[in-house]
């Protein structure tokens, strides 16, 4: 399998975060309190099927995150899910002990850099995979279909909004070609007549 060079921009270092330009608002911008929480509290139900599942395995949502990314991109490498997951290599490090001792994940060596780790799902990390984005696209789905037509291109073009401008791009190709990938997978395969 090839392997997937995923290039997100390394997040440039933030001002202070207790400076009073990072915490002054906008002086045109109205304060959406109610957004805001109903983010919170959206988030919050959104995860928690996974969370009630992940908490047989002693697992938390850095486990659900890692099998989610390598469930998309099989044979990525340890790096490129460090650039996506924006977390310290020792916070990966131990999240990606317990996947692989528990036999969730698979780490292999690079065919053309044997220092490379490649990680791709076993089957049963597989499993799991799919039951999160099961439980979670139930959900999703009953929400758009509250909100009615074109709710999900809506909602598409909202979330994408939300992340940084830079970020934008970068994360839209991502997704693109783990679709691709994901297709080409689950495509029935034609042999060639003759």
């Amino acid at each position: 399998m090839a392997d997937i060079n995923v290039s997100l921009p390394s997040r440039p270092a933030k001002a202070d975060p207790a400076s009073p330009a990072r915490l002054a608002p906008a002086q045109d911008a109205e304060p959406m309190v109610d957004l805001i929480e109903l983010f919170f509290f959206a988030y919050r139900n959104f995860v928690s099927d996974p969370d009630e599942v992940l908490q047989g395995f002693g697992f938390g949502r850095a486990h659900h995150r890692v099998l989610h990314f390598v469930n998309r991109h099989p044979g990525m490498r340890v790096t490129d899910l460090l650039d996506i997951l924006r977390i310290t290599k020792q916070s990966l490090g131990r999240v990606l002990r317990e996947l692989i001792d528990q036999g969730f994940v698979d780490s292999r060596a690079g065919s053309s850099d044997r220092r490379q780790r490649l990680l791709f799902l076993t089957p049963k990390g597989e499993a799991l995979a799919q039951q999160f984005v099961a439980l979670q696209s139930q959900r999703i789905a009953r929400a758009l279909a509250e909100c009615g037509p074109d709710s999900r291109e809506m909602a598409r073009r909202f979330l994408v909004a939300m992340i940084d401008p830079e970020d934008r791009s970068p994360i839209e190709k991502l997704i693109a070609r783990a679709d691709q990938a994901a297709e080409a997978r689950t495509a029935p395969r034609t042999r060639p007549a003759g």
